[in-house]
């Protein structure tokens, strides 16, 4: 009998696509046909909505990633519209791939309920917009992914109860997460997936983890520990310019990960015999021998 969950893998493209829808159906072709994962996630802002006006014409803070003079220009740069959004949706489904996205405010999540994806994912940075979160419960049917990185014990029990006041809740996906890009193991701080099994367990849909780390072994301990849903920053080339990739897996990475999660889940199980076929030939061989 099955104790977990089978695992569900998302490639978080988010802006790794450098603004070239074609560079982002090649992400998500690759993520589809090499890397075996189970979705693709974009990101969509409304920046005039989402920044001040100070943030919005202020300098990038690292000028050698900005795509514009600007950080406004720069996350304009990085913008698919909705009409785009739609467009890599239908890509999605046409090659057998679940399309999401996170929405950062109001606008983006209208916007984004509006072609009805499966899921959409609030970020850590925007899950105390309340105002964002009730429209979602109100007006989307699909499930809620909510990261909960940069957010207090408290803030995450708010979060929750709004589900709950909503009747949502069982269609809530919580993440464990950590805010930092790259994110070093020690700051990880995986048993906080306890923390949040033992307390929203029987609250919510599912369980996630999206992690900022190096590497693919701490997603497979994150797995075990009961976060069925994996979500990893990905993209083709870690040395392209641009906040997230240095922080991302490239295809090979992502396959290994997809790959080493099926294989943990097929191996977490029980006997369900005290001698397996398999053993029984080696029973019989080796055990007890003589001299």
């Amino acid at each position: 009998m099955k104790t977990y969950k089978k695992p569900y893998v998302i490639a978080e493209i988010g802006c790794n696509h450098k603004g070239d829808i074609k560079i982002a159906k090649e992400l998500i072709k690759v993520a589809k046909i090499f890397c075996n994962v189970n979705a693709v996630k974009f990101q969509k802002r409304h920046n005039k909505e989402l920044l001040t006006e100070k943030q919005y014409n202020q300098p990038h803070p690292n000028p050698v990633n900005s795509y514009g003079n600007t950080y406004g220009a720069h996350r304009e740069f990085l913008e698919f519209n909705i009409d785009q959004h739609r467009k890599l949706k239908a890509y999605c489904e046409n090659i057998g791939i679940t399309y999401s996205t996170s929405v950062w405010d109001l606008t983006s999540a209208k916007e984004i309920a509006s072609i009805k994806p499966e899921f959409i994912k609030i970020p850590s940075a925007c899950n105390n917009n309340t105002v964002m979160l009730e429209w979602l419960c109100k007006n989307y049917n699909g499930e809620l992914h909510v990261s909960t990185g940069m957010t207090t014990k408290a803030e995450i029990e708010d979060l929750v109860t709004l589900f709950k006041n909503n009747n949502r809740n069982k269609d809530l996906v919580l993440y464990n997460c950590t805010s930092g890009y790259p994110v070093p193991f020690e700051n990880v701080c995986l048993l906080d997936i306890n923390l949040l099994m033992e307390r929203y367990k029987n609250d919510v849909k599912h369980l996630g983890f999206s992690g900022h780390h190096l590497g693919i072994a701490v997603d497979i301990a994150a797995y075990t520990l009961g976060a069925n849903i994996i979500e990893r920053h990905y993209t083709l080339d870690r040395t392209w310019k641009g906040t997230d990739h240095a922080a991302s897996l490239e295809p090979m990475g992502l396959r290994k990960l997809s790959r080493d999660l099926n294989a943990v889940y097929n191996a977490l199980k029980y006997k369900n015999q005290d001698i397996l076929p398999i053993e029984q030939i080696q029973r019989d061989k080796l055990k007890n021998q003589k001299g």
